[in-house]
């Protein structure tokens, strides 16, 4: 598969996560999921929050939890620009199910509050079923 791969870049505020061969990407936009495959034609779009599954050119394959930012495809590169993002491997269920308690107690004060609070709970969840599934994958993709 070496001709039908493409390049990967994860960045974050943080680092520079990934810049690697790929042969496929799945990712989470603001309105729904995008497979990217070699040769795709440009793209920029609003990434939103949800998981982020690469599969490697080398073999093997990785996911992380993205959240907000932009992804462009030009060319033979894919770049991500994510506010956050964490490998599914360092997400801890327990902590999760700690944070999504702490959102479900939280009371909304207005609008942006509730807002936040929704966000809140929707990235606990998402934090327990990645953390679910990469257990119950024996700890692998």
């Amino acid at each position: 598969m070496a001709g039908k791969s493409f390049r990967c870049r994860l960045i974050t505020p943080e680092a520079r996560l990934i810049d690697d061969d790929v042969t496929y990407a799945q990712l989470p936009l603001w309105d729904g999921q995008a497979g990217i495959l070699y040769r795709r034609a440009p793209l920029m779009a609003k990434l939103g929050m949800g998981e982020l599954r690469l599969d490697y050119a080398a073999g093997g394959a990785h996911s992380y939890l993205i959240e907000d930012g932009f992804v462009q495809m030009v060319g033979d590169t894919l770049t991500l620009l994510a506010q956050r993002a964490i490998p599914v491997e360092r997400i801890n269920e327990e902590e999760a199910r700690t944070e999504l308690a702490e959102a479900e107690a939280r009371k909304p004060q207005g609008a942006d509050d509730q807002t936040r609070v929704t966000r809140d709970r929707d990235r606990a969840r998402l934090k327990i079923r990645l953390a679910q599934q990469f257990k119950a994958r024996g700890g692998g993709i």
